[in-house]
């Protein structure tokens, strides 16, 4: 992709495709070894972890609108190469903090939702995640329950590590989601009508807000930084979010 025009997103914004497309097929080979080579680059390039999650889906039988879709992902890498995670420096004891969204019904082929997960330390990201759920959700609140349940067994994992390198408790984490309803049916049994369906395995979130390891508040929808690893979004939105989880650009090791 030497000497490519830069893409301004990693993905087009509301690009759906479909396993069924009648497009002609490319090479399946070539077309995974480019996405395992991508795979490498979302430990460090939460900018990438949607998009390179979703045109991994594709790689049974790709076709050329899918290897479109992996070129213009690698022009947006040709363009942010300098691109990287800064982390601040903190004063006092670091917090961590949990964002957790969905959108609904994104997969064309199965209706299944993408969860979307961001942790920060203090100031800094530490952990990131982007996964199709296991179950078609009904509503955008059934979505968000499932993710902020995925979401809740990272967050007792890292709370843990940290207890343990500190020598301490496991802290209580602040689980942010711009759901309202949500967190009314993750706290409240009375939504038995709109919960009974789901499986047990996602009422788990319920047992980690009454013991209190988790903690859930809304955040509004501007403010949810986890909308980066659920859809395609926008150039301005995407460089907002992007900017506002720590990626910047780096020049000879420092912030530009």
């Amino acid at each position: 992709m030497k000497g490519c025009k830069p893409a301004p997103t990693p993905m087009e914004k509301r690009l759906k495709l479909s396993r069924e497309s009648t497009a002609e097929e490319v090479d399946a080979t070539s077309y995974r070894r480019i996405i395992g080579s991508l795979r490498y680059l979302v430990h460090t390039r939460p900018d990438l972890t949607f998009s390179v999650g979703y045109v991994s889906r594709f790689m049974e039988r790709p076709t050329v609108e899918h290897m479109g879709a992996v070129k213009r992902l690698l022009r947006y890498i040709a363009g942010t190469i300098n691109y990287g995670l800064v982390y601040p420096r903190g004063s006092g004891e670091a917090k961590l903090v949990g964002y957790s969204d969905s959108d609904l019904a994104g997969d064309i082929d199965t209706s299944k939702s993408t969860s979307g997960a961001l942790f920060f330390l203090g100031a800094s990201l530490i952990s990131w995640q982007s996964t199709k759920q296991w179950i078609v959700a009904l509503s955008s609140c059934e979505a968000e329950y499932v993710a902020a349940t995925t979401t809740a067994s990272q967050a007792i994992w890292l709370a843990r590590l940290l207890g343990d390198l500190k020598g301490k408790e496991a802290a209580t984490v602040k689980l942010k989601m711009d759901s309202m309803s949500a967190p009314a049916l993750s706290k409240n049994p009375v939504f038995h009508e709109r919960s009974k369906h789901i499986d047990v395995r996602y009422h788990f979130i319920r047992e980690c807000l009454e013991n209190g390891s988790i903690s859930a508040e809304f955040v509004s929808t501007k403010d949810q930084l986890a909308d980066i690893l659920t859809k395609a979004l926008g150039r301005v939105r995407f460089h907002e979010l992007n900017a506002r989880v720590g990626m910047v650009k780096i020049q000879d090791g420092h912030k530009d």
